[in-house]
């Protein structure tokens, strides 16, 4: 796999009765939920990578601020740009616009795995 600095991915959704605060059990408002923008930001990050056959990535750290809200009917823009690599650990700055502004912003790290070796140690855990 050849990881290069500076590469981008991006998600984009609409706010619907599906991802707001009050259906996602995070708040009680028909606005865009903090767990939606998690999952759209590392859909960002994941769409940022082209893994061979056998690998895949992980997320194992997030630390963002949700600075705004959105309501219903609005779309979603979320980029990711990778920003280190440490051999299997990627870092990524992630950014989260609706139709006005910024309304997210954080840093995601992800992890390389073997698909294979990871499910087997999951299925340790049961």
């Amino acid at each position: 796999m050849n990881l290069q600095l500076g590469v981008c991915g991006q998600a984009q959704t609409i706010v619907t009765s599906l991802n707001t605060a009050k259906a996602m059990g995070s708040g009680h408002l028909e606005v865009f939920a903090t767990p939606a923008m998690v999952a759209l930001m590392e859909q960002a990050a994941v769409d940022a990578l082209n893994f061979p056959a056998g690998q895949s990535s992980v997320g194992t750290s997030l630390n963002i601020s949700h600075t705004a809200a959105t309501p219903l009917g609005a779309k979603v823009s979320a980029t990711a740009e990778l920003i280190e690599i440490d051999r299997r650990r990627l870092v990524f700055s992630v950014e989260v616009y609706d139709e006005v502004g910024q309304i997210g912003v954080g840093k995601h790290e992800r992890f390389i795995i073997d698909i294979d070796s990871f499910l087997v140690k999951a299925q340790t855990r049961i």
